[in-house]
């Protein structure tokens, strides 16, 4: 039997010069209440890198400059979710624009010694250090439920994947 995979994309911004992160409260559907970077599904005929940008600006209302693939995570279910979720993680190096609400995400910056990590997904805290260090990372997360981990294998990674 096949695994069927949904392909995802999360983008975050982080201002090094300001010591801060983009982050976006979910208002609505999967993940609704949690902080995350912005993102969702790859549709049909696009790339990772057209689908990361369109989230970002239909979530924040801002537009990626260059993307840097940074992180490659699979995360199963026991329950809720059928397929797996292959998440694709981009750094994007310089946005235009202003931040703003949608009917989707309310952006907040986050300065990086105060990142929320009790409201966001439980992973977050496995693998934002390393995006906060420009190390990129791979791995498997099994989920029991939103909100607890099975088991994970988060590891850092050298060069492209």
């Amino acid at each position: 039997m096949t695994e069927k995979k949904k392909l995802m994309t999360v983008v975050l911004f982080h201002d090094e010069e300001n010591q801060r992160i983009l982050l976006g409260l979910k208002k609505k559907g999967f993940g609704e209440g949690k902080w995350n970077g912005f993102g969702g599904k790859v549709e049909a005929g696009e790339t990772i890198n057209k689908a990361a940008r369109r989230e970002l600006f239909e979530e924040a209302g801002i537009l990626a400059g260059e993307l840097e693939k940074v992180g490659l995570i699979n995360f199963r279910f026991t329950e809720e979710v059928e397929e797996t979720l292959e998440i694709h993680f981009l750094r994007a190096l310089k946005v235009y624009g202003m931040p703003r609400e949608t009917e989707e995400m309310r952006p907040e910056w986050f300065n990086i010694n105060s990142i929320p990590y009790d409201k966001m997904w439980v992973d977050d805290k496995y693998w934002m250090p390393s995006f906060l260090e420009g190390k990129k990372f791979k791995g498997d997360i099994l989920f029991k439920n939103q909100d607890t981990i099975l088991s994970n294998n988060i590891r850092i990674v050298e060069g492209i994947f």
